[in-house]
Parts: C-alpha cells; structure tokens; sequence
C-alpha cells in the first residue's frame, strides 16, 4: 500500500472535517466583533452546509470528467483562498458590519465548494488506488480514523486558537494546511487519466446545483425563518421540483451528470440512505450533548470541547483498528448492521444518563458504546456505498453519498430540536429528543438489511437446516 498517498488522503480528510467543528467554539466572538443577532449567526456555519450541500454532487461528476487529482488541488485551492477572505473579512469590507458579515458568510459557502470538490476527489482516489478487500479497508480506516481526529481537533483547536489569537485564527489555520497538501499532490497522486470523452451536461449540472442548493438552503432555513415560509418549505419545494426536472433531463441526455443506472444500483441507493438516517441522529445527538454541557451543566466553550474527547478518540480508534479488522471479516452488511444497532443502543444509554445535577461520569458507559460503535460504521457505510461502482462514476457516487450525509444533518436536527422544545423541563426535552435521534439510526441498522451481502457477508450467514 502507498503510504505517502494515504497519508495525503487522510490529512485532506482531516482539513474537512477539522471545519466542521473549529468555528462553532468561534461563534460568540465572531457574533459580537461583526454585528450577527442570535438568528443571523447560524449563517456562519449554514453557509458552508450550503455551498457544501448544493455543489456535491457536481463536484463528483468534475472529478470522473476532468480528473480527481485536478479536482483535489482545485478544491483545496478554494478552501486555502477562501478560509483566507474570511479571516480577512472585518480589513476587506470595511463598509460596516453589514459587508463584513454579507463577506464572512460568502467565504464559508466557497469553502464548501472547495470542500464539495475535495471531498468525492479523495474518496475516488481511495476507490481506485487501493485494491478491494483488506487493503482498501485500511485505506478507508485510515480515512476515517483522519475524519475523527480532525472533529477533536476542531473544538480543541477552535478554542485555543480564539482565546490566543482571536477568531480570525480559526480561518487563517486552514491556509498553511491547504497549502501544504496541495503543494504535495502532484509528487504523491498518480496523474489523472486521459478525459473521458463526450460532452459534460450543463444543463443536469445547473439543474442539479440549483436544486439541491434550495433543498439544504431551505433545510437549515426552517428553524429559524419558520417552516411555512418563502426561505422554509418554499425553498424545499421548489429545489425538489428542479431535482425532478434534474431526473427527466438526465434520463434523455447523452452524456448524464448523474448516469440513471446509478440509482438503480441497490447498494448505493441504501446506502445513501443509511447514511442520511445516520447522519441524522449523529448531527442531532451532538447538538443536543452540546446544549447538555453547556446551558445545563455550565461549562466553558473550551470544557465542552475537552468533554467531547472520550467520544471522539473512541471513534478513532475503532475507524483505525475495529473497522478494517471487521469489514475483512465479516463484510460490509453486517458490519453496518451491528454498528448502527450499537450506535443506537449507545446513544439511548448516553442520554439516559443526563439529569439536572447529573454529572460527566454518568455518561461514560453509553459513550463507549456510542464512540465505538460510530467510528467503525462510518467507514463501512462509505465503504458499501462505494462498492460495486465503476471506477469511472466513483466520483459522482461518492458525491452523492456525501451529499446524503449534509442533507441528513439538516433533516435532523429540526425535529430533534422541535421535541427537545416539547418539555418544560429542559433535560427532560434534551433527554427525550436523544432517543429520537437514537430510533433514527435504528430505523438506518433496517434499512442495512437489504444491502447485498459480500462474499465474506455470505460465508458468515448460518446454513438453512433440513
């Protein structure tokens, strides 16, 4: 196995998912330094969700026609530039708080579009670089082992660098990463192949950005504007009614962004659903453990980053060592099957645990079993989505895999944060939505079931008797 490939591959993955976490500790100081209320302050973390969510799918299709090595270096690009603007943002529109934050918000959407290109170009080149079976499966543990490391890192790193330097430092430090990794793609990734040939469908990609765009815009609008609204379920309607649109004109194009074939593919499609209902208590349970620690048992942002620890290196761990041992093993299906239940049942435990004058320790047991449970299921559900794919269309498939994973985060969290607002007792709310989040990815460890077994899936299933 290509080691300095991988370990290229597994830190472009830890820069994307280092975001995911780093600016949330900044949001009190980025709010009070730029002017955002508490309801135009989520746009510093929905933007990127946006630009992220809305461009995936496209970027997937980039990385079959012109290459993922291009697109890889073309995405960091993007996020190295536009984690710069938004550092600067408060020099370069000095025209009051209203330009600044109009400048911050777009800075985080371009960062999503450099991430909706690095994100499918890394994981292709994970699918065509490394053989199937035992050795991809340590590539992918690495991957996510990389995507764990990185969420610790943000919360503790989003921390030490707002209290030292200011929140500016949590943009300026994805430049010199980006940098780094870009600089080191052409010496370490193979060159691309030749262009595929045919045309590349603008009309199915305009289509397609467009609308799934206004899906997660209106997703992450709801809870804020109000649901019955033009920025709620207007958005989700129309974006919905261009991805339909999206589906006609791929079906009679000569050249489909999306190919129709892929959605008839069983494993993807559960996949992709799977990963949507995973993301969806995952997203959720984090909010609410979030809103446990701090509003209820009073801790600092740089506390609540430091409790969120034990459950992320226990992710690590199991991304890295478990995942590759149990794929190998047993096979995809049931590796995904017996991690979504032990996610679910963990994550009841872990919220069962909290109380008003609970404490810490009382969370452990179900953190064990949620941490450990989660890191190897993530690498199995990417893993599964991208089995049986051609090399060719990895780009796209894992574009829409990913793209299942923000849409899920945002589909989540309403009802989830609707339930918790149920109970007049704010633990008792936080407490009920947490088995919300858990029956959602036990409803995920179902859909699991109708995945195709592997060969190794079909040597571990009992022998019907007589």
């Amino acid at each position: 196995m290509n080691s300095r490939r991988l370990s290229l591959l597994a830190f472009s993955q830890l820069i994307i998912a280092l975001d995911y976490n780093i600016v949330y500790v900044a949001l009190p100081d980025i709010g009070r330094e730029l002017g955002f209320t508490a309801q135009t302050l989520q746009w510093v973390v929905s933007g990127y969700a946006v630009g992220l969510g809305g461009f995936l799918l496209l970027g997937g299709r980039m990385v079959d026609k012109l290459g993922a090595r291009r697109m890889f270096m073309l995405g960091l690009a993007l996020y190295g530039l536009a984690s710069l603007v938004g550092g600067l943002a408060p020099l370069l529109a000095p025209d009051g708080p209203t330009g600044q934050q109009v400048l911050l918000v777009a800075a985080r959407a371009v960062q999503g579009l450099g991430g909706a290109l690095l994100s499918p170009a890394t994981l292709a080149l994970i699918f065509s670089g490394f053989t199937e079976g035992r050795e991809r499966n340590r590539a992918l543990g690495a991957w996510g082992t990389a995507g764990s490391s990185g969420l610790a890192a943000g919360a503790l790193l989003g921390g030490l660098l707002t209290s030292t330097w200011g929140w500016e430092a949590v943009f300026y430090v994805n430049v010199p990463l980006a940098l780094v990794a870009m600089l080191a793609a052409p010496a370490v990734l193979p060159a691309d192949p030749q262009r595929t040939a045919g045309g590349f469908d603008i009309p199915g990609a305009l289509l397609a950005t467009v609308g799934s765009t206004l899906v997660v815009l209106g997703l992450v609008s709801g809870p804020e504007s109000g649901w019955l609204t033009v920025r709620g379920v207007g958005a989700v309607a129309a974006g919905l009614a261009l991805l339909v649109v999206f589906v006609l004109v791929e079906i009679r194009t000569r050249n489909p962004l999306a190919p129709p074939r892929l959605l008839t593919n069983r494993n993807l499609a559960l996949s992709m659903l799977v990963i949507l209902l995973f993301q969806s208590g995952l997203g959720g349970g984090y909010y609410l453990f979030t809103m446990y620690l701090q509003p209820v048992l009073g801790y600092s942002a740089l506390q609540a980053g430091l409790a969120f620890l034990p459950l992320t290196l226990l992710s690590m761990l199991a991304a890295g060592r478990l995942a590759p041992a149990l794929l190998s093993r047993y096979g995809t299906r049931t590796t995904l099957v017996v991690g979504l239940l032990g996610i679910a049942i963990g994550s009841a435990v872990f919220f069962a645990g909290m109380s008003v004058g609970g404490s810490f320790l009382a969370l452990m047991p179900g953190t064990v079993i949620w941490g450990l449970s989660g890191g190897f299921t993530f690498v199995a559900m990417f893993a599964s989505a991208g089995s049986g794919v051609a090399p060719a269309e990895q780009g796209v498939a894992s574009g829409m895999a990913s793209m299942a994973q923000q849409i899920g985060g945002a589909i989540g969290l309403a009802p989830i944060i609707a339930v918790a607002n149920l109970a007049p007792e704010g633990v008792a709310g936080l407490r009920t939505a947490g088995w919300l989040a858990a029956a959602m990815v036990g409803v995920g460890a179902l859909v699991a079931l109708g995945l195709r077994a592997t060969q190794r899936d079909r040597e571990e299933a009992p022998v019907p008797s007589g």
